[in-house]
C-alpha cells in the first residue's frame, strides 16, 4: 500500500526519535550557537519514562538540554525531550495572576497579594458555611511530587476534606488496583533494568514506540542484541510497536481478557505452568474474592478453551496457542501495559490476568521475568500514587476506609486522633458531576486541562460553567481550554525554574534541580499552597515549611514509617546521583531493584523462611483471580457499528500545551484525524484526506481520514491533543466499578463522508 503523508511523517519523527537524539551527545539544535556556562541535572517533563535530562544554561538562560548518561536512559533523549528547551523559553506563557470578577466576565491581571486573599477567602467562606466536602483539589501527575504531599495534607488534615483527586485516575488507577490486588501493594517489583535482562515481552495496550519512544528503543536494542528474544504485541491495531513483534495478535477490541484466560488455558493444558512457585507463593481466589483451589481455577479456564477464544477474539485459533507457549517457555518474560488496558470498565481485572500469567509460570521476581506497568505521566508515581494524592488513599500506601491508617497519619502530622474525615471523597468523574451540581462549590486545578482530557466533554464543560462555584486553576500556558473556564488563575514556575522532585514508573526519584529563574510574576507551587493554607485558616504548625526540600523531608521521613522507605533519599544525596529506586531505607543503600525477593527487598528480614514474600497481604502470598470475560460499556450495534478508540502520536504529549510550542512537532502533526481501514473506507467511498463525521451518542466530530491499515476493519482511531477538535467529547464517561477510571478506549460509532 502507498505511504500516506502520516506515515512518512510519524515514521520520519520515529527515526528521529530512536537515531538524532540518540546519545549523550544529542543535545538540541539551540547547543549550537549557545554554548552553556553550565549544565544542572533535572528530568524530562513528559511522560512516566523519567528520562534523566542535563540542562544547559548561559547567561541565566536555559539554551541547550541533553540527555543524563547517569540515569536510567544512559543519555537517551526522544524527539520531544531534546526539543524542551523552546517550550520553556515560550513567550506564551501565562505570566500574571489574573481574575474574573463575574462569573464569565473578562480576565485581569491583579497582584498576588489580592490573587491569594480572594482565594483563601472562596474557600474558607465556602467550608464554613456548607462544610469542607464542598472544597475540592484536583491535581496532576505532573506536579511535583512536593506539590502533591502538601496540598493532600493541606485538603485531608488541614480542611478535613478527602475531595483529592487528579488526572492518574484517568491513567493508572487500574493499575493500581490490579497491583494491590494481587500482591497487596502499589507499584512494580521490578524495574527497566528488567528489558535488558528478559527473552520475551508480552506487550498489550501499549503502543509504546509512540508513547515511550526511549523504552521501545531499549526494547528494540535487545532483540537486536540477542536474536533468540520473542515479543508478542497484543493490539487491535496495527502499530509501530507491533511492527517488531515475533507475533501480533490484533484481537477484537475490548476481547483481551478473554484472550489472557485463554493463555493461560494453553499454559495448563501444556503443562508449561510452575506448580512449585504457585503452590508455595500463591492463592488462588474466586471473582468476589474467596479462596479457591487450583482445580477450581483449571475449570474457570475451560470456558476460554483456544477455539472458544479464537471466535470471540475474531483472531486465528493457532495465536492462542502460540502467545500462550511463548509467554511460559522464555527464560524470562516481561510483560509491560498502559492505557489499552487501564482505561476501561475492567481494567482492574485486567491487570489481574497479566499478574496471573506471571504467577501461574513463575515468570516475577526474577531479573528480566516481571509484570510491568508502563505510566502516562511523569509523576503519576511518585506524586500521585505514593503520597496518596487520591481520594480514598493516604501517603504511602494507606487508605481513607482504614482507621488505624488515619490514626497513623493523625499522629504523624499532629493533630488529633479522629479529626479526619473516614469518608472517601469523590473520584474524578463523580468530582465534576458534583462541581456540576455545586456540591463541590471551590476547586483548585493544578497542572492539568480537565477541559480537555475528560470523557464525555460537553457534560463537563456544562458543569465547570456552574455559577455557584469557583475555579482556581495553577497553569503555565494560556492556551489550555481549561482557563476558559477559570475564575482565577495562577501561574506557576515551570519545569526547571524550581526545584522538586518526580518518581517514574521504575519506582525511580530523580530531583529537578534549579536552573533558572521563572518569569517575575511566576511563584513554585509549593510556595503558592503555603501561603494559600495560612490564608485560609489552616493551622500553621501543618504548612510549617520554608520551601520545596523542607516538604520532601517530612515525606522522606513520612516514607520511612512503611515498606516504601525511602529514607536513604535525602536531599543532599539526590543532588550527587540521578535517580534512587525505593525501598532505598539507608544513604547508604543502592535501591532496590527486585521487590519481594529476599536478599534483595530490605523490607524481608534476612531469616525469612521464604525467598519471595508478598507482604503486602495479610496471607504473604500473592492473589491469582478468577477473572471472567467482560465486555465494554457500550458496544457497536446496528445504529453505530464501529468500534471508537483514543491513541497516542508520537509528535505530540496529551493535550499539545506544551509539545504545539515547537514547531517541529507541530509540522508533523498539526491537527487530529481519524484512522480507517482501507477495507472500511472503500465500502464507505472514503478517500485518504476526505473529511468525514465522526458520530457517537454524544456527539460528532468532522475530522480528516487517514486511510490505511493500522486498524483493523470495524475500528476508528483518533488522537486526542487538538484543542480545536475535542475528541473526548465523542467518548462515554462509564467507569470500572474499582478504580473509577474511565473506559476512553472503547465506545460505539459510524462515520460517514463529510
Amino acid at each position: 500500500m502507498q505511504m500516506t503523508r502520516r506515515d512518512f511523517l510519524r515514521s520520519a519523527a520515529m527515526s528521529a526519535a530512536l537515531a538524532a537524539v540518540a546519545g549523550p551527545a544529542g543535545v538540541a539544535r539551540a547547543a549550537e550557537a549557545n554554548t552553556p556556562e553550565k549544565w544542572v541535572k533535572g528530568v524530562c517533563r513528559y511522560c512516566g519514562t523519567g528520562c534523566g535530562v542535563l540542562v544547559g544554561v548561559k547567561n541565566g538562560k536555559a539554551v541547550a538540554i541533553k540527555g543524563d548518561p547517569n540515569n536510567h536512559n544512559q543519555g537517551f533523549l526522544c524527539l520531544k525531550g531534546a526539543l524542551l528547551i523552546p517550550v520553556l523559553n515560550s513567550p506564551d506563557r501565562v505570566t500574571k495572576p489574573m481574575l474574573r470578577r463575574t462569573k464569565g466576565g473578562r480576565l485581569e491581571p491583579i497582584s498576588w497579594d489580592e490573587a491569594l486573599d480572594h482565594m483563601a477567602k472562596k474557600f474558607r467562606t465556602t467550608i464554613d458555611t456548607y462544610g469542607p466536602d464542598a472544597v475540592a483539589w484536583y491535581g496532576s501527575g505532573q506536579c511535583l511530587t512536593e506539590e502533591s504531599y502538601l496540598a493532600n495534607k493541606i485538603f485531608k488534615a488541614g480542611f478535613k476534606t478527602n475531595n483529592v483527586d487528579g488526572n492518574p485516575r484517568l491513567c493508572m488507577a487500574s493499575a493500581v488496583g490490579g497491583y494491590t490486588t494481587t500482591f497487596g501493594k502499589d507499584e512494580p517489583m521490578g524495574t527497566y533494568a528488567d528489558i535488558d535482562r528478559a527473552s520475551a515481552f508480552f506487550i498489550i495496550g501499549s503502543n509504546t514506540s509512540e508513547a515511550h519512544p526511549v523504552l521501545f528503543r531499549r526494547i528494540a536494542r535487545r532483540k537486536q542484541n540477542e536474536p533468540g528474544v520473542k515479543i508478542i504485541v497484543a493490539d487491535p491495531r496495527r502499530t509501530n510497536t507491533s511492527r517488531i513483534a515475533d507475533l501480533h495478535i490484533a484481537f477484537r477490541p475490548g476481547t483481551d481478557l478473554a484472550l489472557m484466560n485463554g493463555m493461560a488455558w494453553v499454559i495448563l493444558h501444556e503443562e508449561l505452568d510452575n506448580p512449585r512457585f504457585y503452590n508455595k507463593y500463591a492463592i488462588f481466589k474466586t471473582n468476589d474474592g474467596k479462596d479457591a483451589t487450583f482445580d477450581d481455577y483449571r475449570a474457570f479456564l475451560e470456558d476460554y478453551t483456544p477455539d472458544k477464544v479464537a471466535k470471540l477474539c475474531n483472531i486465528p485459533e493457532q495465536q492462542v496457542w502460540e502467545a500462550g507457549r511463548l509467554f511460559a517457555e522464555s527464560p524470562a518474560t516481561m510483560s509491560l501495559w498502559c492505557m489499552g488496558i487501564n482505561q476501561r470498565i475492567r481494567g482492574v481485572w485486567a491487570n489481574n490476568l497479566i499478574h496471573n500469567l506471571h504467577l501461574i509460570t513463575g515468570q516475577i521476581c526474577r531479573p528480566g521475568a516481571t509484570s510491568f506497568s508502563l505510566t502516562g505521566q511523569p509523576n503519576a508515581c511518585g506524586g500521585v500514587r505514593d503520597t496518596g494524592s487520591l481520594s480514598h488513599l493516604l501517603p504511602a500506601g494507606r487508605v481513607v476506609a482504614n482507621k488505624a491508617h488515619r490514626n497513623q497519619m493523625e499522629a504523624f502530622w499532629g493533630i488529633p486522633q479522629d479529626s479526619m474525615s473516614p469518608n472517601v471523597g469523590y473520584h474524578t468523574i463523580a468530582l465534576f458531576e458534583a462541581l456540576g451540581k455545586a456540591d463541590v462549590k471551590a476547586i483548585i486545578i493544578c497542572e492539568t486541562n480537565p477541559a480537555h482530557t475528560l470523557p464525555n466533554l460537553n457534560k463537563v464543560h456544562k458543569a465547570m460553567s456552574n455559577p455557584d462555584t469557583f475555579i482556581t486553576v495553577i497553569e503555565a500556558f494560556p492556551d489550555a481550554v481549561t482557563l476558559e473556564y477559570a475564575d482565577l488563575i495562577l501561574p506557576p514556575a515551570f519545569w526547571c525554574e524550581r526545584d522538586g522532585t518526580y518518581g517514574c514508573g521504575e519506582r525511580r526519584y530523580s530531583l529537578i534541580e534549579k536552573a533558572v529563574e521563572p518569569p517575575a510574576d511566576c511563584r513554585p507551587t509549593v510556595n503558592t499552597l503555603i501561603e494559600f493554607a495560612k490564608r485560609a485558616g489552616v493551622d500553621p504548625k501543618l504548612v510549617n515549611f520554608r520551601n520545596s526540600a523542607d516538604v520532601w523531608d517530612e515525606w522522606r521521613r513520612l516514607s520511612m514509617k512503611g515498606p516504601y522507605n525511602f529514607g536513604g533519599m535525602t536531599r543532599e544525596r539526590m543532588k550527587r546521583e540521578s535517580g534512587l529506586i525505593w525501598p532505598c531505607p539507608t544513604e547508604t543503600h543502592p535501591g532496590t531493584n527486585l521487590r519481594y525477593v529476599r536478599g534483595e527487598d530490605p523490607n524481608i528480614p534476612a531469616d525469612h523462611p521464604d525467598k519471595i514474600w508478598f507482604y503486602g497481604n495479610p496471607s504473604g502470598k500473592a492473589n491469582i483471580w478468577m477473572r471472567p470475560y467482560k465486555g465494554a460499556a457500550e458496544e457497536p450495534d446496528q445504529e453505530y457499528p464501529f468500534y471508537l478508540t483514543s491513541m497516542r502520536v508520537i509528535d505530540h504529549w496529551h493535550t499539545a500545551t506544551m509539545t504545539g510550542k515547537v514547531p517541529e512537532l507541530l509540522k508533523a502533526n498539526p491537527a487530529a484525524f481519524v484512522e480507517v481501514n482501507t477495507e472500511d473506507a472503500s465500502r464507505l467511498n472514503i478517500k485518504n484526506g476526505d473529511q468525514v463525521v465522526v458520530e457517537t451518542r454524544r456527539d460528532a466530530l468532522t475530522l480528516p481520514a487517514h486511510v490505511n491499515d493500522t486498524c483493523k476493519p470495524g475500528l476508528i482511531a483518533v488522537p486526542f491533543f487538538d484543542k480545536k477538535k475535542l475528541v473526548n467529547k465523542l467518548f462515554l464517561d462509564a467507569t470500572d466499578p474499582a478504580s473509577r477510571e474511565p473506559e476512553y478506549k472503547i465506545c460505539a460509532a459510524r462515520i460517514k463522508k463529510a
